[in-house]
């Protein structure tokens, strides 16, 4: 994380957060579900901040409310109760400020791999030699240069989650918002997209909110890592984690085979499953 490395040592965390304002405020935000007489509170009371540069993975039992705390930080819904602030603006609605990553890729499966990164910024009218200088440079970052003329159906799943993210990363967003995004994918698959992951992070400095049921995914990707209560949601944890840095510069995954990883890691699921 080339601007921002203090922020994923313990010592240094203190530090950073005084030194930087937040980029997103989570201020009591609550959500409520109506359909017909029955309501159902999917998320009450929730506050955090999150700071430019953190990889914030987020974790809890399935219906927690993780995605519909991620939807409302892309503003597709706004919450029944509390404000969610970008660089101190309330968020209303969507904008290229926040990048979204589904588990399914929101491809245009019939368009090339190039039109698809290439849409945002056409629908912003880029000039012509700037749209493709941008795209060629999105799709080196994400190895699909050589890929760029082939449609997305002929594409394998991990590929087309490296098209997602360069659609998302080419408008520049603040954020970028990833709900489960390697969840469908296999194992050996999942690994390698979790390593590109990283590097984007690493290199770019830029700020991921990730909702993961895999705790080492968590763990071996996050700078922090956030625990929500099954429903109505509520975060319960709210920790640091070192691990993705010492993947990155000793370039070895050895630290999942340490105690502390192991203390840790089953902390997480004591947690999950005591909900």
């Amino acid at each position: 994380m080339s601007e921002n490395k203090d922020v994923n040592t313990l010592s240094g965390i203190k530090d950073y957060y005084e030194a930087v304002n937040e980029l997103i405020s989570i201020d009591n935000i609550s959500y409520v579900y109506s359909e017909g007489e029955r309501s159902v509170t999917a998320l009450e009371n929730i506050n955090i901040n999150i700071y430019p540069g953190e990889f914030v993975c987020v974790m809890g039992p399935s219906g927690c409310g993780k995605s519909t705390l991620l939807n409302i930080l892309a503003g597709f819904i706004t919450p029944t109760a509390g404000k969610v602030k970008l660089h101190q603006q309330e968020i209303k609605g969507i904008d290229s400020h926040r990048g979204v990553v589904f588990q399914q890729p929101p491809l245009y499966e019939w368009f090339s791999v190039r039109k698809n990164i290439a849409f945002g910024p056409l629908m912003k009218k880029l000039p012509k030699a700037e749209l493709k200088r941008e795209v060629d440079t999105y799709l080196e970052k994400v190895g699909l240069k050589e890929f760029a003329d082939k449609k997305v159906y002929e594409l394998s799943g991990g590929m087309k989650q490296r098209a997602a993210i360069a659609s998302a990363l080419i408008n520049n967003p603040e954020i970028l918002l990833m709900d489960e995004p390697f969840g469908a994918l296999d194992a050996l698959t999942r690994e390698q997209m979790q390593g590109f992951i990283r590097n984007i992070w690493w290199n770019t400095g830029k700020t991921i909110f990730f909702i993961t049921h895999d705790v080492d995914e968590a763990l071996l990707l996050g700078t922090r890592i956030l625990i929500m209560s099954k429903h109505p949601g509520k975060i319960v944890t709210d920790f640091q984690a070192v691990y993705t840095r010492s993947y990155v510069e000793d370039n070895s995954d050895d630290v999942r085979y340490t105690e502390s990883f192991h203390q840790k890691r089953n902390y997480i699921l004591s947690l999950i499953n005591s909900n």
